[in-house]
Protein backbone atom coordinates (compact mmCIF):
# COMPACT_ATOMS: atom_id res chain seq x y z
CA UNK A 1 0.00 0.00 0.00
CA UNK A 2 1.43 3.60 -0.60
CA UNK A 3 0.78 6.51 0.78
CA UNK A 4 -1.80 9.56 -0.35
CA UNK A 5 -0.01 12.53 -0.80
CA UNK A 6 -1.50 15.84 -0.44
CA UNK A 7 -0.88 18.37 -2.27
CA UNK A 8 -1.31 21.96 -1.18
CA UNK A 9 -1.57 24.14 -4.68
CA UNK A 10 -1.59 27.92 -4.87
CA UNK A 11 0.25 28.85 -8.13
CA UNK A 12 -1.49 26.41 -10.80
CA UNK A 13 1.43 25.93 -13.20
CA UNK A 14 4.30 24.85 -10.30
CA UNK A 15 1.40 22.31 -8.47
CA UNK A 16 0.51 21.26 -12.09
CA UNK A 17 4.52 20.50 -12.86
CA UNK A 18 4.88 19.20 -9.24
CA UNK A 19 1.95 16.96 -9.83
CA UNK A 20 2.25 15.51 -13.31
CA UNK A 21 6.59 14.64 -12.22
CA UNK A 22 5.01 12.41 -9.45
CA UNK A 23 2.49 10.67 -11.85
CA UNK A 24 5.29 10.07 -14.79
CA UNK A 25 8.13 9.36 -12.61
CA UNK A 26 6.57 6.73 -9.65
CA UNK A 27 6.26 4.46 -13.05
CA UNK A 28 9.73 3.42 -12.62
CA UNK A 29 9.12 1.96 -9.25
CA UNK A 30 5.73 0.66 -9.67
CA UNK A 31 5.03 -0.48 -12.91
CA UNK A 32 3.73 1.37 -16.06
CA UNK A 33 0.50 3.99 -15.24
CA UNK A 34 1.02 3.44 -11.71
CA UNK A 35 1.21 5.94 -9.53
CA UNK A 36 0.44 6.50 -5.78
CA UNK A 37 -2.90 8.71 -4.71
CA UNK A 38 -3.08 11.76 -4.92
CA UNK A 39 -5.38 14.38 -3.53
CA UNK A 40 -5.33 18.32 -4.07
CA UNK A 41 -6.54 21.10 -2.96
CA UNK A 42 -5.97 24.09 -5.04
CA UNK A 43 -6.22 27.59 -3.00
CA UNK A 44 -6.42 30.82 -5.09
CA UNK A 45 -2.89 32.54 -5.89
CA UNK A 46 -4.50 35.63 -4.79
CA UNK A 47 -5.60 34.67 -1.13
CA UNK A 48 -1.82 33.70 -0.46
CA UNK A 49 -0.76 36.86 -2.31
CA UNK A 50 -2.54 39.04 -0.13
CA UNK A 51 -0.86 37.46 3.49
CA UNK A 52 2.55 37.22 1.63
CA UNK A 53 2.66 41.28 0.83
CA UNK A 54 1.24 42.35 4.04
CA UNK A 55 4.23 39.91 5.82
CA UNK A 56 1.33 37.98 7.23
CA UNK A 57 2.87 34.57 7.83
CA UNK A 58 0.87 33.45 10.80
CA UNK A 59 -2.20 34.75 8.05
CA UNK A 60 -0.31 32.55 5.38
CA UNK A 61 -0.39 29.47 7.61
CA UNK A 62 -3.51 29.56 8.59
CA UNK A 63 -4.35 29.40 4.51
CA UNK A 64 -2.41 26.71 4.30
CA UNK A 65 -3.27 24.51 7.24
CA UNK A 66 -7.07 24.75 6.45
CA UNK A 67 -6.22 23.18 2.96
CA UNK A 68 -4.02 20.62 4.49
CA UNK A 69 -6.87 19.45 6.94
CA UNK A 70 -9.18 19.65 3.97
CA UNK A 71 -6.79 17.08 2.59
CA UNK A 72 -6.54 15.67 5.48
CA UNK A 73 -10.36 14.76 5.64
CA UNK A 74 -9.92 13.14 1.91
CA UNK A 75 -7.21 10.41 2.94
CA UNK A 76 -4.07 12.50 2.56
CA UNK A 77 -1.31 10.65 4.62
CA UNK A 78 1.22 14.01 4.30
CA UNK A 79 1.23 17.29 2.89
CA UNK A 80 3.70 19.18 0.27
CA UNK A 81 3.07 22.68 -1.16
CA UNK A 82 4.68 23.20 -4.55
CA UNK A 83 5.42 26.99 -3.69
CA UNK A 84 9.05 27.89 -2.31
CA UNK A 85 7.65 31.76 -1.14
CA UNK A 86 4.80 29.82 1.20
CA UNK A 87 7.33 28.25 2.81
CA UNK A 88 8.43 31.57 4.49
CA UNK A 89 4.95 30.02 7.29
CA UNK A 90 5.71 26.66 7.35
CA UNK A 91 7.52 27.00 10.93
CA UNK A 92 3.58 28.67 12.00
CA UNK A 93 1.67 25.51 10.25
CA UNK A 94 2.14 23.41 13.67
CA UNK A 95 -0.04 25.58 15.20
CA UNK A 96 -3.27 25.08 13.22
CA UNK A 97 -2.67 21.39 11.46
CA UNK A 98 -1.30 17.91 12.51
CA UNK A 99 -0.51 16.94 9.26
CA UNK A 100 3.18 16.01 8.50
CA UNK A 101 4.75 18.44 5.79
CA UNK A 102 7.78 18.07 3.60
CA UNK A 103 9.78 21.23 3.65
CA UNK A 104 11.00 22.01 0.04
CA UNK A 105 13.94 23.79 1.01
CA UNK A 106 15.16 20.47 3.04
CA UNK A 107 14.42 18.75 -0.22
CA UNK A 108 16.83 20.45 -2.13
CA UNK A 109 19.44 21.04 0.03
CA UNK A 110 19.97 17.56 0.92
CA UNK A 111 20.31 17.11 -2.91
CA UNK A 112 22.85 19.70 -3.46
CA UNK A 113 25.02 18.56 -0.11
CA UNK A 114 24.66 14.54 -1.63
CA UNK A 115 26.29 16.28 -5.26
CA UNK A 116 28.88 17.77 -2.93
CA UNK A 117 27.71 21.24 -3.98
CA UNK A 118 29.57 24.08 -1.87
CA UNK A 119 28.12 27.65 -3.15
CA UNK A 120 24.78 27.42 -4.75
CA UNK A 121 22.83 30.50 -5.77
CA UNK A 122 19.25 31.26 -4.58
CA UNK A 123 16.60 31.77 -7.75
CA UNK A 124 13.13 32.91 -6.92
CA UNK A 125 10.45 35.64 -5.58
CA UNK A 126 12.06 38.32 -3.95
CA UNK A 127 10.45 37.39 -0.61
CA UNK A 128 12.37 34.25 -0.84
CA UNK A 129 15.65 35.24 -2.12
CA UNK A 130 15.52 37.91 1.20
CA UNK A 131 14.51 35.20 3.38
CA UNK A 132 15.54 32.39 5.73
CA UNK A 133 13.45 29.54 3.70
CA UNK A 134 16.43 28.02 2.13
CA UNK A 135 19.23 29.93 4.47
CA UNK A 136 18.57 27.74 7.75
CA UNK A 137 18.80 24.43 5.46
CA UNK A 138 22.04 25.99 3.39
CA UNK A 139 23.27 26.55 7.62
CA UNK A 140 22.67 23.34 8.62
CA UNK A 141 24.37 21.59 5.71
CA UNK A 142 27.03 23.71 5.54
CA UNK A 143 26.73 25.10 2.46
CA UNK A 144 27.18 29.09 0.84
CA UNK A 145 24.29 30.54 -0.39
CA UNK A 146 24.23 33.28 -2.72
CA UNK A 147 21.65 35.64 -3.92
CA UNK A 148 21.76 38.08 -7.36
CA UNK A 149 22.04 41.62 -6.46
CA UNK A 150 18.75 44.05 -5.44
CA UNK A 151 18.07 45.28 -9.13
CA UNK A 152 18.53 41.74 -10.43
CA UNK A 153 15.99 40.42 -7.75
CA UNK A 154 13.56 42.80 -8.45
CA UNK A 155 13.02 41.69 -12.12
CA UNK A 156 13.21 38.34 -11.19
CA UNK A 157 10.24 38.93 -8.94
CA UNK A 158 8.70 40.51 -11.75
CA UNK A 159 9.08 38.05 -14.20
CA UNK A 160 7.92 35.25 -12.04
CA UNK A 161 4.43 36.98 -10.74
CA UNK A 162 3.62 39.06 -14.34
CA UNK A 163 4.00 36.17 -16.85
CA UNK A 164 5.60 32.53 -15.02
CA UNK A 165 2.59 32.53 -12.85
CA UNK A 166 0.37 33.36 -15.34
CA UNK A 167 2.44 30.44 -18.17
CA UNK A 168 3.71 32.93 -20.15
CA UNK A 169 7.64 32.12 -21.51
CA UNK A 170 9.30 34.53 -23.20
CA UNK A 171 13.06 34.83 -24.97
CA UNK A 172 13.98 37.49 -23.59
CA UNK A 173 13.12 37.09 -19.39
CA UNK A 174 15.20 33.19 -20.48
CA UNK A 175 18.12 35.12 -21.85
CA UNK A 176 17.83 37.43 -18.58
CA UNK A 177 17.67 34.38 -15.79
CA UNK A 178 20.76 33.13 -17.52
CA UNK A 179 22.78 36.13 -17.82
CA UNK A 180 22.25 35.82 -13.74
CA UNK A 181 22.90 32.74 -13.58
CA UNK A 182 26.33 33.63 -15.43
CA UNK A 183 26.89 36.07 -12.24
CA UNK A 184 26.50 33.54 -10.18
CA UNK A 185 28.97 31.72 -11.71
CA UNK A 186 31.45 34.86 -11.46
CA UNK A 187 30.62 34.68 -8.01
CA UNK A 188 31.50 31.19 -7.68
CA UNK A 189 28.21 29.62 -7.42
CA UNK A 190 28.32 25.49 -8.35
CA UNK A 191 24.99 25.46 -8.77
CA UNK A 192 22.05 27.03 -8.75
CA UNK A 193 18.42 26.55 -6.96
CA UNK A 194 15.24 27.29 -9.11
CA UNK A 195 13.71 28.23 -6.04
CA UNK A 196 10.88 29.09 -7.64
CA UNK A 197 8.24 26.20 -8.70
CA UNK A 198 7.40 28.02 -12.21
CA UNK A 199 11.24 28.86 -13.10
CA UNK A 200 11.55 24.79 -14.51
CA UNK A 201 9.55 26.08 -17.13
CA UNK A 202 11.85 28.58 -18.39
CA UNK A 203 15.29 27.15 -17.34
CA UNK A 204 16.84 23.95 -17.27
CA UNK A 205 19.81 22.04 -16.81
CA UNK A 206 20.78 22.23 -21.16
CA UNK A 207 20.23 25.92 -21.00
CA UNK A 208 21.77 26.52 -17.72
CA UNK A 209 25.61 28.20 -17.28
CA UNK A 210 25.39 26.16 -13.68
CA UNK A 211 23.71 23.04 -12.77
CA UNK A 212 20.19 23.14 -11.90
CA UNK A 213 18.31 22.54 -8.37
CA UNK A 214 15.02 21.88 -9.59
CA UNK A 215 12.78 22.56 -6.11
CA UNK A 216 9.67 21.45 -8.14
CA UNK A 217 10.99 18.30 -9.06
CA UNK A 218 12.96 17.51 -6.10
CA UNK A 219 9.85 17.74 -4.42
CA UNK A 220 8.02 15.70 -6.43
CA UNK A 221 10.58 13.06 -5.60
CA UNK A 222 10.89 13.34 -2.14
CA UNK A 223 7.07 12.96 -1.58
CA UNK A 224 7.00 10.23 -4.09
CA UNK A 225 9.75 8.40 -1.84
CA UNK A 226 7.63 8.85 1.13
CA UNK A 227 4.59 7.73 -0.38
CA UNK A 228 5.73 4.55 -1.48
CA UNK A 229 8.35 3.52 1.40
Amino acid sequence: MTKNIGIVASSSEGASLCYRTICLEASAYMGEHNHPEITMSSVPLAEHLKFIKDDDWIGLAKSMAYAANKLADAGADFVICPDNTNHLAFHHLSQFTDMPFIHIAEAVILEASQKKYNNVGLLGTKFLMEGMVYQEYIERYDLIGTIPDEKDRETINKIIFEELVKGIILEESKLFLIEIINKLKDKKCDAVILGCTELPLIIDSESSPLPTLDSTRLLARAALKQAII
